[in-house]
């Protein structure tokens, strides 16, 4: 059968949606970087706050929705059961934020979350997405398939930005196993993160671990990995 084209007003809606994986933003910058008119990304912008995929406070920005994590339960609440008291272990015995993510629009947005039991700890958001060059969990979904966002946006010092630099880092990630974000999203935040993979070979879910940088050293990094690989190879299909 001959390829199906696409329906441009689905396509305009999943390019929305991948925007607002990046960061919350308005009607104008969304319409610009999608490259259509205000009133048009005005109009899909509702339809998609009608269905919970989107959402804003009023006269604010839009952000991904909530309902894209009830959808990303519905596929995957097996692992999200199995994987809970193996994230509250982790943060147990790490004293560092565990948390489980599921590959879902443009990135992977984080389902649940154990925060460490330190005095200071790093708290995880439900339904937050990663960002796929300047996290841990987003460099397991590059090195498992997924797609760089275009341009590679500097959040700090230590973002990747240059393409070559950070496909020679997924390419490290693919072949070892892990990633690891050491302030690159947020300055003071370092974090691991492992596939947790399917029966067929796919990537299912993402476990991490992530606290502050001046606790979560590169030696503290290399002493906690074991337990976060161990955990992850226990939820594999």
């Amino acid at each position: 059968m001959p390829e199906a084209r696409p329906v441009a007003s689905v396509a305009r809606a999943l390019a929305l949606l991948d925007a607002l994986a990046e960061r919350p933003q308005g009607v104008n910058e969304l319409a610009r970087g999608i490259g259509v008119s205000a009133s048009t990304a005005s109009r899909l912008l509702a339809t998609l706050q009608r269905g919970g995929l989107v959402e804003r406070d009023a006269g604010g920005p839009y952000r991904l929705g909530i309902k894209l994590v009830t959808l990303a339960d519905g596929v995957r609440l097996d692992v999200r059961e199995a994987a809970r008291p193996r994230l509250r272990a982790l943060a147990a015995e790490t004293g560092e934020t565990a948390t489980l993510s599921v590959p879902a629009v443009g990135e992977a947005i984080t389902i649940d979350f154990v925060a460490g039991e330190s005095s200071v700890v790093s708290l995880a958001r439900v339904g937050r997405p990663s960002v796929a060059h300047a996290t841990a969990v987003g460099k397991v979904m590059l090195a498992h398939g997924g797609h760089p966002p275009e341009p590679l946006t500097r959040y700090t010092q230590h973002t990747i930005v240059e393409p070559g630099q950070l496909a020679a880092e997924v390419a490290t990630v693919r072949e070892r196993g892990w990633a690891e974000a050491v302030g690159e999203r947020e300055a003071d935040l370092n974090a691991l993160a492992a596939p947790v993979l399917g029966r067929d070979g796919e990537l299912v879910a993402v476990l991490g671990l992530q606290g502050p940088a001046a606790r979560l050293t590169a030696e503290r990094r290399r002493a906690v990995l074991p337990r976060l690989l161990e955990e992850a190879a226990q939820l594999q299909g």
